[in-house]
């Protein structure tokens, strides 16, 4: 056979046109307008310097590359070791140690634990909400470790014993003895198989060692259908003594040194959130120690729960500015039919859309890490040790009327962005297919959709400041938008006709959620983004599409801001 003679490299047909650049080392922080007046506003001015340095790394090259590695390489259970003895650990990629040394360096996990000045909770949420731009995964146990710090207070001692561990900055992965490391970790153990949500269904039992009760020492025996991060050193459950559920904390390792009865059955095989590691645990007489009220373990854990509900929302906000963020570079570097693809009608209206739904949603979750703040009992100054019950109370209801709306927003947000990209979007080698498959996840975690709606009805049933303050607040935007005014009256007359029932509660949140958005937007957004968003999401002009606006609309006000050139 007679010698193939070698392609002229002319020949190929392969140039590479027509695509955007990497989009890569920006700082999210510097990169988002309306996220920097937030801040100010709301009294984190104090903590500019630590976001700005935060969002340089969240957009940095490396962090884009340890969140791919991380996902793409998922975590592996090791239930034995090579001789057969059971060790139960969870194997990381070096990438998700990486990211959780910036995570939780960079004290999202603890700020308002460990700095007292006002506006600590807002500036937490803004490194949060950056952090969900970057890598979503890392996210679970840094929320879990956050959030375990007030349902820890229930019980002094042990608060005392674990708060300093869980507060610390340097993250250590060593499987070892919480009290041999830098920092530790706080992951939840709540549902089992047969209940889900409905947590009085569970069936693990706990029998004291000893006298018991709060603070006392017992043994946990059952199955844990959800585990979140079984990594972590430490881990709040729940669980039926002769009293009634109990909330208990179980460590990974026993006082004496040893590894506690903690069994990590398999790893669950999810849609997204691939870097993050959740489980099926078993307790077969586990150590743990009771915290709170003994038969109040749903009360006391609800403490957690408040604060990563604030996480959920924070998150799936992060997730969708990310979304946006990738499209509008995509479309202002990408051309078809002559133009560039942002400058196409049809596509401003989208990219225009897509901004109001995300200033949107970032508006309202740190509206309410605001609330958060400003209901946080201080050590100084006027009101020193005291909580403020009003700004509690609109916490209280605001959490799932948001944790609801903005979670369930996410993922048609998110697969907007991906559309922009057309194929190039539907590709794994592209983020927006990564934050895709994220997307549903925080409006599952801590509460489904249909949870949070009957959480906001027991609010307001049970708490009746808690509507006088979310009414006062919606009152205190009127007067600047027909469409607005127009929407709370309908929404009063609604509310004050008796109490809502539950077939209605979803069409009841979903308007209150709209409600607190708008009533931000209009405060402090300027007026071409609040006037669009009551428009298209309140008088409900056009279609339900994203990109069904009105031309009259100011689109390109709206995009310089989301993202200026």
């Amino acid at each position: 056979m007679p010698d193939t003679p070698p392609i002229a490299p002319d020949v190929f047909t392969h140039e590479v046109e027509n695509q955007p650049p990497p989009f890569a080392d920006y700082n999210a922080w510097t990169l988002d307008p309306a996220l920097r007046e937030t801040v100010s506003r709301t009294g984190g001015d104090w903590g500019a310097d630590t976001l700005g340095a935060f969002g340089a790394v969240v957009g940095s090259a490396r962090m884009i590359a340890l969140a791919e590695t991380a996902n793409r390489i998922e975590p592996r259970l090791l239930s034995h070791d090579r001789f057969g003895h059971r060790i139960d650990m969870v194997e990381f990629h070096p990438a998700w140690h990486e990211l959780m040394t910036l995570a939780k360096g960079s004290g999202q996990h603890s700020l308002p634990w460990t700095d007292d000045r006002p506006g600590a909770h807002v500036v937490r949420a803004a490194l949060v909400y950056l952090q969900g731009q970057g890598e979503n995964g890392a996210q679970c146990p840094i929320a879990m470790t956050f959030a375990g710090v007030p349902a820890l207070k229930h019980q002094p001692e042990v608060a005392e014993e674990w708060v300093p561990r869980l507060v610390g900055t340097e993250y250590d992965p060593r499987f070892l003895p919480a009290d041999q490391k830098t920092s530790a970790l706080m992951g939840m153990a709540m549902t089992e198989k047969q209940g889900g949500s409905d947590v009085r269904a569970n069936t693990t039992r706990a029998v004291p060692v000893g006298a018991g009760g709060p603070g006392g020492e017992y043994e946990l025996t059952g199955h844990k259908w959800f585990c979140s991060a079984p990594m972590c050193d430490v881990f709040l459950t729940l669980a039926y003594t002769d009293k009634g559920l109990s909330c208990f904390l179980v460590p990974r390792w026993l006082p004496d040194g040893t590894r506690n009865r903690f069994f990590i059955q398999r790893l669950k095989n999810k849609l997204g959130n691939k870097s993050n590691a959740s489980s099926e645990i078993e307790y077969n007489r586990t150590w743990a120690r009771m915290v709170g009220e003994e038969g109040r373990g749903v009360r006391t854990i609800i403490d957690m729960v408040h604060h990563t509900r604030l996480e959920c929302t924070l998150g799936s906000a992060g997730i969708v500015r990310q979304a946006l963020t990738v499209a509008l570079h995509h479309a202002r570097h990408r051309s078809a039919f002559q133009k560039r693809l942002v400058d196409q009608p049809l596509m401003r209206q989208v990219l225009a859309d897509l901004a109001l739904e995300s200033e949107a949603m970032m508006a309202g979750a740190m509206r309410l890490a605001r609330a958060f703040d400003e209901a946080m009992p201080r050590s100084g100054g006027p009101g020193a040790g005291k909580a403020d019950p009003a700004k509690a109370a609109f916490a209280r209801i605001a959490t799932p009327i948001l944790k609801y709306w903005i979670c369930k927003r996410c993922t048609p947000a998110a697969y907007e962005a991906m559309e922009v990209l057309g194929g190039n979007g539907y590709v794994e080698d592209a983020p927006l297919a990564r934050l895709f498959r994220e997307s549903p996840l925080n409006g599952i975690w801590e509460g489904s959709g249909n949870v949070m709606c009957l959480d906001v009805l027991r609010a307001m049933a049970k708490e009746p400041d808690a509507v006088g303050v979310l009414a006062d607040e919606l009152r205190a935007a009127a007067g600047s938008s027909a469409a607005y005014d127009a929407h709370i009256t309908a929404l009063e007359s609604d509310l004050t006709q008796g109490s809502v029932v539950e077939a209605d509660a979803r069409w009841v949140v979903e308007r209150l959620a709209l409600a607190l958005q708008a009533a931000e937007l209009i405060r402090h957004a300027p007026p071409a983004v609040s006037e669009a968003f009551c428009r298209t999401r309140l008088a409900g002009e056009r279609g339900l599409a994203f990109g069904a606006m009105a031309r009259d609309l100011d689109h390109e006000a709206i995009l310089q801001r989301a993202m200026p050139a």
